[in-house]
């Protein structure tokens, strides 16, 4: 979405100058211009790569009050909504830090997210300063998926704050607590380090220990019941 406020700020009038019409030229002259396009230097035996975006483009102005437009501020609500409650662990990722490309095979990591993750691993030597493998979990992305600025609207924090004084108010309500003073908590918190779990080699390591284990006692059944065999044969 792009807007043009007026001089200071949302909540002030744009310019007469400023109409719907000059801002949809703009983004339109902003799109065939050679900014849409990132290029990627060389690195090593890798060659300098452009990426560039699609031709397609459709502006359309985004309009409130239900005046018969297709395009209204609550249909783009939904639109962006949709696209902010995804996140990479929807493609079959892993929620936490890849140790080695072997944790994808115990972890039925789907083809697509495989070869991605395994690109990062790839390229994280020749782009160092992007930490691709740290970060190889998220797809190599490890960004905010949104930001706000204080002269756009608000921001995430005060939006928190928001939600935290309502569900407060809520249960004061709820418990009936508006005329009582509020208790003075005492929280006593002694945290102590108590371990971490199997690294990654480890891992390794006791799943073929546990192999070997199950492969020793499905032998030891079957000379038992070879022995058996013998004996009924003898008898």
């Amino acid at each position: 979405m792009i807007r043009l406020d007026g001089p200071e700020g949302p909540d002030t009038t744009p310019p007469a100058w400023a109409t719907v019409d000059l801002l949809a030229d703009a983004i339109r002259a902003a799109a065939a211009h050679s900014y849409t396009s990132v290029s990627a230097p060389a690195a090593e035996d890798q060659p300098a790569r452009t990426f560039r975006w699609g031709t397609q483009l459709d502006v359309r102005p985004v309009k409130a009050f239900g005046d018969g437009s297709d395009i209204t501020e609550q249909a783009v609500a939904s639109y962006v909504a949709k696209y902010a409650t995804k996140a990479a662990e929807t493609t079959g990722t892993l929620d936490r830090r890849i140790g080695e490309l072997s944790e994808l095979d115990r972890h039925d990591v789907p083809d697509h997210t495989r070869r991605l993750v395994e690109a990062c691993n790839m390229l994280d030597p020749l782009y160092p300063e992007r930490r691709l493998w740290a970060w190889a979990h998220m797809l190599g992305f490890r960004g905010h998926f949104s930001s706000k600025s204080r002269q756009y609207s608000t921001t995430l924090g005060a939006l928190r704050q928001a939600r935290a004084d309502y569900r407060a108010a809520q249960e004061h309500a709820a418990l009936v607590l508006d005329d009582r003073e509020p208790d003075t908590v005492l929280v006593l918190a002694d945290w102590q380090y108590a371990g971490h779990g199997r690294t990654p080699g480890e891992s390794v390591l006791a799943a073929t220990i546990a192999r070997n284990l199950q492969l020793n006692r499905e032998t030891a059944r079957e000379a038992v019941r070879d022995q058996l065999d013998q004996e009924g044969v003898a008898a």
